[in-house]
């Protein structure tokens, strides 16, 4: 049972950079939104340290700083940024209807989505310590390839985005080693030609990672065949997880449409779902690029469809 209920124009479901800027942009509408921040407020990106690669930081910026700038820039504007975690949806109502917490019922004439993707880790205790402590173990090759220019490198993984990523790493590392834990790649033929002719990367087939070595920073990977069960160290400095992202998108199945691995869809050229008054911006939305300032950028457009809609219904 809703213990609370409030009516508001635009609800903003998930902070990071989408978040945040469709916030600064619907709040400069006069659209009086209220953010939820989700569980981890700021998004991945607070979870990443030096952050080189957003426009208008010459020096570059931690990542939980950007996300505490973009909130103020929010706030200034008059954007409601409230900690919650919304549980359960009913799009298809009118008003829209989202819980916060189970408990706290919120009725809104638009939604905009921005809950995000979170990246699929192995689950070992070194790589939960490393990454968490940012000690050389990430999922982006495109946010931290440049760290580690002139290198070695691991990165996991066998379909597209890992071969992509490897390839990419390639052209700053020493060498990358691409540990595959079956006897072959999953990536297209086109990706497997590209990982193959290019020299500085080796394949590390049936292989499995054992452990990552090192106590502040990678100083090793230990990897496992997993036909001959003969352990090998490869002597990296940095180690890339490139598994697959899956969107935090649960609580809308069965209401907006999405591909088969839960990503939203939305109509090109905009971010309007399946669901009239329901936006959809970033990596909830985005499996190709995943950057931040893409994120930033289809921010701004949901809270400009968002305006839009509005206008168009006479309730703005």
């Amino acid at each position: 049972m809703s213990s609370t209920t409030q009516h508001i124009k635009c609800l903003i479901i998930g902070s990071g950079p989408a978040g945040y800027t469709a916030a600064i942009y619907a709040a400069r509408a006069d659209l009086k939104p209220i953010l939820y921040t989700g569980l981890t407020p700021g998004g991945q990106l607070t979870e990443t340290t030096e952050v080189d690669n957003f426009p208008g930081y010459p020096k570059g910026i931690t990542g939980p700083e950007l996300m505490e700038d973009l909130k103020a820039q929010a706030e200034r504007f008059g954007t409601e940024v409230r900690f919650g975690l919304a549980t359960k949806a009913d799009l298809n109502a009118s008003p829209k209807r989202i819980w916060i917490d189970e408990n706290i019922e919120i009725t809104a004439d638009t939604v905009i989505i921005s809950t995000g993707a979170s990246a699929k880790w192995l689950g070992l205790e070194n790589e939960t310590r490393l990454r968490m402590n940012a000690g050389g173990v990430s999922a982006c090759a495109v946010c931290d390839g440049f760290f580690y220019k002139g290198q070695d490198v691991a990165i996991v993984g066998a379909g597209d985005t890992a071969a992509e990523e490897a390839t990419y790493l390639s052209k700053l590392c020493k060498k990358v080693y691409m540990i595959v834990r079956k006897g072959e790649m999953r990536a297209s033929k086109a990706m497997q030609n590209r990982v193959k002719n290019t020299e500085n990367i080796e394949m590390v087939y049936n292989s499995e990672t054992h452990d990552i070595l090192g106590k502040e920073m990678v100083e090793g990977v230990v990897v496992k065949n997993n036909v001959t069960n003969e352990l090998r160290t490869l002597n990296v400095t940095g180690f890339f997880v490139a598994i697959g992202h899956k969107p935090n998108t649960d609580i809308f199945k069965g209401q907006l449409k999405m591909d088969e691995l839960g990503y939203l869809d939305v109509i090109a050229g905009s971010t309007k779902t399946n669901i009239a008054g329901v936006f959809a911006v970033g990596d909830c939305a985005d499996k190709t690029y995943r950057q931040a300032v893409t994120a930033a950028g289809s921010g701004c457009m949901g809270a400009l469809d968002a305006e839009r809609y509005l206008a168009e219904s006479g309730k703005h």
